[in-house]
């Protein structure tokens, strides 16, 4: 099993396998292969040591992937949120920050339904 940038990645196709890297889609996969010459369509685990540390040496110095990413992302965030604007308002509060509607939906960021007492007569 092949590692990569701190992680295990599957036996398949190498364009496939690279998108387990947090950071690296199909896209970005695939440019991988075309700067390091290697065909997209073979295994990892057919991949020879030099071929795989082609990979490593590309995704290094040429792409902020995994913690690198993952702390910018938060750096980003808590900058939005310092600030004050309205996209770390609606961070802080944890509800959908672009645009999309609360009054039904968005369960994923508001979390379990909290039912409020209905008015009594």
């Amino acid at each position: 099993m092949a590692r990569i940038a701190g992680v295990d990645l599957p036996n398949k196709h190498v364009n496939i396998a690279l998108t387990y890297i947090y950071g690296i889609g199909r896209s970005s996969a695939n440019d991988i292969c075309a700067k390091t010459k290697i065909d997209p369509n073979r295994l990892i685990n057919d991949l020879s040591q030099d071929e795989l540390a082609q990979i490593r040496n590309l995704i290094e110095n040429e792409y902020k992937v995994e913690g690198r990413l993952r702390s910018e992302v938060g750096l980003n965030i808590k900058r939005l949120m310092d600030i004050g604007c309205y996209r770390g308002l609606r961070h802080r509060k944890g509800l959908p920050v672009r645009g999309q509607r609360t009054r039904t939906n968005s369960r994923t960021r508001k979390g379990k339904k909290k039912t409020v007492a209905g008015k009594k007569k």
